[in-house]
């Protein structure tokens, strides 16, 4: 339940997958990236996300770490997953 709560913390997901996406990324330029965050929030979340050891400071800026890749893998079955539910709805209409 704690990885569900940090991941539902707002922006949080959205930070892990925009590392794991573009690579290590500056503060700016994730901040561009995840558009509408404010640079509170942003370094509220890497703050919790560096906590968890799913992100880390790299030269230059923030990266995810060994396991931030292994939870986008994750990430990833459950978006594939949010696709086919959302077709399984709509055939439901």
């Amino acid at each position: 339940m704690a990885l569900f709560d940090l991941l539902g913390r707002h922006w949080a997901m959205g930070i892990l997958w925009n590392l794991c996406e573009a690579g290590p990324l500056t503060f700016r330029a994730l901040e561009a990236k995840c558009e509408t965050i404010t640079p509170a929030s942003l370094n509220k979340r890497l703050k919790e996300l560096r906590a968890a050891e799913l992100v880390h400071r790299v030269e230059g800026g923030y990266g995810a770490t060994v396991l931030g890749d292994r939870l986008y893998d994750h990430l990833l079955s459950m978006a594939d997953f949010s696709l086919e539910w959302a077709d399984h709805l709509s055939q439901c209409d």
